[in-house]
């Protein structure tokens, strides 16, 4: 890697002028960094400190403009093993962006990344006053542009429709398990982060990953011992069919729902869903078990959220949001289900609540 060579790129890239301009007409003006192209997207922002390599890489930021409220992105570089999947963004903002990462596992700098899985973003804006303004007024639309539009229609017309097929992988792929096999697991693949997968197949599981379109028929025909339901992007409503095969497989399979997977089998159980005004994404979201003693600190990245009561006639609250009483989790007895809203482990961080995923594998041995 010539870092010399990466320095000069970016020194060239960040002296052009670039505009973030948001839905309600705010204009902010800056200076352009990776892709050299307009894009339109939600903007959201996310508080995690560390971890913006697995915020680049996390499929469930599909279609939206992501903005770092840490100001100082990029210093320990690129590391594509610590990737959860394939880049899904529409634009990526931070205050300052590090040119010469120091890091012994560093392989690039963040421009190249950006450059090379075409996303435009913009740096030396006040991520301060966009995230007071995203919480006053709430998740808006907002375009990264070389020249201010002349009308805001397109960037209000701009909406998240049907995006879990654009980051479900096509084919069926298999992963062993890292030791001795004891279960065999389907993930269904909504945008599912490869920390999940990894969850399982460190704890024995033979874990087969499957499009997001499979019928609950083939999945079962394969005989797994349990189903999980990965997360994903955009809003949980839209997904008809993937609501209508997780209604057929919920009582009849071991079930555990992960964030978008939370949502859905949330609506396949007859309960309802409704969007936040800013969302919950960082790692550093406190989530209290309900009827415990013990608040954890977890990794989420949602704009919706489940309606608890609706679901008061077949399921449990478990986990609540400390900040604002959300629901963070449900269990379901009757129906050998499990769902969450936060990842319980995840690269970036917020390992505290894995021990979820032992307690899914309980319920798995029970039912055998």
């Amino acid at each position: 890697m010539d870092l010399r060579k990466e320095t000069l790129v970016f020194s060239k890239a960040r002296y052009r002028m670039a505009y973030l301009v948001l839905s309600n007409g705010q204009v902010f003006e800056g200076t352009r960094i990776g892709a050299a192209r307009d894009s339109i997207g939600e903007l959201v922002f996310t508080t995690s400190m560390v971890g913006y390599l697995e915020t680049l890489t996390d499929p469930a930021y599909a279609g939206q403009i992501v903005m770092q409220t840490f100001p100082l992105i990029g210093n320990y570089g690129v590391i594509e093993e610590d990737f959860e999947g394939d880049c899904a963004l529409n634009g990526y903002i931070a205050r300052s962006v590090c040119d010469t990462p120091s890091n012994f596992r560093s392989q690039y700098a963040l421009e190249r990344f950006l450059r090379e899985h075409d996303v435009p973003g913009i740096c030396g804006v006040d991520t301060r006053e966009l995230t007071r303004i995203l919480r006053e007024q709430g998740t808006m639309n907002a375009m990264i542009c070389d020249e201010i539009p002349a009308s805001l229609d397109g960037i209000g017309a701009y909406e998240i429709k049907n995006v879990v097929p654009s980051v479900s992988d096509r084919e069926t792929r298999v992963y062993e398990a890292q030791t001795e096999e004891e279960y065999r697991v389907t993930v269904i693949d909504y945008g599912v982060k490869r920390s999940l997968i990894a969850a399982f197949t460190e704890r024995g599981c033979r874990v087969t990953v499957v499009p997001h379109n499979t019928t609950a028929e083939q999945i079962l025909a394969d005989a797994p011992d349990a189903v999980i339901l990965s997360d994903g992007p955009g809003d949980p409503s839209d997904n008809k069919d993937e609501i209508a095969q997780a209604a057929k497989l919920i009582g009849t399979i071991p079930v555990l729902g992960i964030g978008l997977g939370h949502q859905i089998a949330a609506l396949a159980l007859g309960g309802t869903c409704e969007k936040l005004i800013y969302g919950h994404r960082g790692g550093n979201q406190p989530v209290r078990e309900i009827g415990g003693s013990r608040t954890y600190i977890t990794s989420q990245n949602h704009g919706y959220v489940v309606d608890a009561e609706s679901l008061s006639h077949v399921g449990i609250e478990r986990f609540a949001n400390a900040n604002d009483g959300t629901c963070e989790g449900m269990e379901y007895p009757a129906k050998m289900c499990m769902t969450l809203q936060f990842a319980p482990d995840t690269l970036g961080g917020g390992h505290s609540t894995a021990f979820l995923y032992d307690r899914f594998l309980g319920m798995i041995h029970k039912n055998q």
